[in-house]
């Protein structure tokens, strides 16, 4: 999963675009990249990896020069976690184009290999950014009348739809001449832009999540529709086209349980509100299947997991509390490149207070369990710190499929939930007793704040991939490329910042 943000202004944006990035932060802490450029077109990158407080210092901003750009927080699905594959990517013919991905094309070996064979194009890296970046740029030199008319980049990403597979969120930039962004078919990626009123005129941006539009002053005006694409030219006129020629709105449910932020909207769904609603229909489950509980106190895995940790408490009438103090200066487990890094990490991220769990039957709360291992950790502390019982519940039913969209869920056999029944996940985890949410009350939980999503992509529950396309070969292939062995073995250098 990575973030994406664009920005078109009239003075210079590249604290704005720090600024995002940082809000985005939750998207990605292996990389992080931003491309300016200034009234001339020349581009101005920076790109390195870690967190966005240690990529960019204040002699990195100051050459960051332009009052448009774009920026990127990555971290690795495919390729490696080296800064080598840090974005934006830049290709020079034609015009000069940039561009962010967040998301991953499924059929990117085959494409790299028509692009070389093909369209003359070398392609650098593992990364299919690098292959959605050169279509593009193939796509928008084939059909530009040079002038670069919005007629031709909508052309060209008309022409891309018909070749690139996968789920995605791009924002691109085309020197001295304006922002593009667009988002894949199946709209599975989320990608939103906003706008704010200067003495100037009108200032977009565009990004993967409405917070970041609307934590620098942006007022949110809309998600980008599956297949459309938007073109902010140079004098700050919006231009916009529906370029797929079919389109089918199914949107990674993950977003939901997880990644997204909860104070930011998603296709029209208060994320929060969302979260709060998977409480509810976990609550409901529980009553139905153990009416006569012993639970004596919920307390949430922090942090994604407590908004719904606070509505089960309430639903069944039993105290909330927090258990676990987390050290901030962490990052998320789910997202670090090496199992090991996992281990590692957890009893550093999270200490139990003791008083909460001594004694009691304790049902801990998470927003999902992937590979199990910080759930299996985190209940062994609760029994540690005094806990007679320790029930598990996920707001999110058990991840038994590889998600090939951009989510890093690299191997069948690292989930716990892999040939095993509920009952036999609870026990490899060390739970007395585990509950997951079942898939419809998730769907329902989503759905309730946008009654017009009728589908979502939920392929890591049920292995449903809406674009097709993805048999077992293919999943076999992921399973090869992503593991943690093939991570580990990748190792680069850093890049520095550079006048492109």
């Amino acid at each position: 999963m990575c973030g994406v943000v664009g920005v078109y202004g009239f003075s210079p944006v590249n604290q704005l675009l720090y600024d995002s990035l940082i809000l985005l932060q939750h998207r990605g802490q292996d990389a992080a990249g931003i491309m300016t450029c200034d009234e001339d077109g020349k581009l101005f990158l920076r790109k390195s990896n870690g967190l966005v407080r240690d990529a960019f210092q204040t002699r990195h901003m100051l050459r960051l020069k332009g009052n448009m750009g774009i920026g990127h927080v990555r971290y690795p699905t495919a390729g490696c976690s080296s800064s080598v594959e840090a974005q934006p990517f830049y290709v020079n013919s034609p015009f000069g184009i940039s561009l962010g991905h967040n998301g991953n094309v499924t059929n990117a070996d085959e494409l790299k290999q028509e692009l070389f064979e093909e369209d003359r194009r070398h392609i650098n890296t593992s990364s299919d950014s690098e292959v959605l970046l050169n279509v593009f740029a193939h796509e928008l030199q084939r059909y530009s009348t040079g002038k670069l008319s919005p007629e031709d980049i909508f052309y060209a990403v008309a022409n891309l739809y018909r070749r690139v597979k996968g789920g995605y969120g791009v924002v691109a930039m085309i020197a001295g001449r304006g922002i593009v962004a667009f988002r894949d078919p199946f709209g599975i990626r989320p990608l939103c832009y906003g706008q704010r009123e200067t003495e100037q005129g009108t200032e977009y941006m565009v990004a993967s999540e409405s917070v970041a539009l609307e934590g620098n002053g942006f007022t949110l005006v809309r998600d980008i529709e599956p297949g459309e694409s938007i073109y902010i030219d140079k004098k700050g006129n919006l231009h916009s086209r529906m370029c797929a020629e079919e389109t089918r709105k199914a949107v990674c449910i993950f977003e939901y349980v997880y990644f997204a932020r909860p104070d930011s909207i998603v296709d029209d769904v208060s994320v929060y509100k969302s979260r709060m609603r998977m409480g509810v229909k976990l609550a409901e489950k529980i009553q139905r299947e153990w009416a006569d509980h012993d639970i004596d106190v919920v307390i949430p895995i922090p942090d994604t997991s407590r908004t719904s940790a606070a509505e089960l408490a309430q639903v069944l009438g039993l105290k909330y509390r927090e258990g676990f103090i987390k050290n901030r200066y962490i990052g998320r487990t789910f997202i670090m490149p090496e199992q090991n890094e996992r281990k590692k990490s957890v009893r550093q991220k999270l200490n139990p207070i003791a008083l909460e769990f001594k004694d009691k039957n304790v049902l801990l709360v998470d927003d999902s369990i992937v590979r199990g291992t910080t759930s299996t950790q985190i209940i062994q502390m609760a029994r540690d710190a005094g806990a007679r019982k320790v029930y598990m519940a996920s707001a999110a039913p058990p991840v038994r499929h590889p998600n090939v969209y951009g989510i890093d869920m690299p191997s069948v056999e690292e989930f716990i939930a892999h040939n095993r029944t509920e009952e036999e996940i609870g026990q490899a985890i060390g739970a007395d007793k585990i509950f997951y949410q079942e898939l419809d009350d998730l769907v329902d939980a989503v759905r309730q704040g946008n009654p017009k999503l009728t589908e979502f992509d939920t392929s890591c529950f049920n292995a449903a991939y809406p674009t097709g396309g993805v048999d077992a070969a293919y999943l076999a292939m992921v399973d090869e490329k992503r593991n943690n062995a093939a991570k580990a073995a990748d190792d680069g250098v850093d890049v520095e910042d550079v006048e492109a």
